[in-house]
């Protein structure tokens, strides 16, 4: 039997939260082509009336729409890592560019706050030892309230400790 005893460092909760976009890849592509085949049928008949500059300025729509998407799922590829034990509430940050920040509570003195308006929560952050992360940035009002309920409910189980006998 090789099952390893549970020391107590088991996930009592993990997360990875990431940005949401309206628009998967393969909508941008085809949103960019109609737009391009519309920008194409009204250049044409300027280009025809030798009126060619237009042209142009009618790419050009074209063209930031294409970076306007491509800078947005470049931002899609942030996401943030939440993982609770009893003893460690690990939280790692990365940046679109990969570039990775983490760092390390003890669940007895690491406190959520919320900064609530009604039902709601508009902002979200870890403190403890006079460090204030702010977290979940990136998430609506609604995720963002239901996102600390969970690891509330977490943490506050984190410090109960783990019941041995069960």
């Amino acid at each position: 039997m090789d099952a390893k005893p549970d020391r107590g460092d088991s996930a009592i909760f993990a997360a990875r939260l990431s940005p949401r976009r309206s628009f998967t890849p393969a909508a941008a592509r085809r949103l960019l082509v109609a737009t391009f085949v519309a920008s194409a049928l009204f250049s044409l008949p300027f280009y025809l009336a030798g009126a060619w500059p237009i042209v142009g300025f009618l790419g050009l729509d074209v063209l930031l729409l294409w970076f306007a998407f491509r800078a947005s799922f470049r931002a899609a590829r942030a996401y943030e890592d939440y993982r609770l034990t009893y003893f460690e509430l690990e939280f790692a940050r990365v940046s679109a560019r990969g570039a990775r920040r983490e760092w390390r509570f003890n669940p007895v003195w690491v406190r959520l706050e919320r900064g609530e308006s009604g039902p709601t929560a508009h902002g979200l952050a870890l403190r403890s030892g006079g460090r204030r992360i702010e977290i979940a940035a990136f998430l609506g009002p609604n995720e963002k309230a239901a996102f600390a309920g969970d690891l509330g409910r977490a943490l506050g189980e984190a410090r109960r400790g783990k019941r041995w006998g069960e």
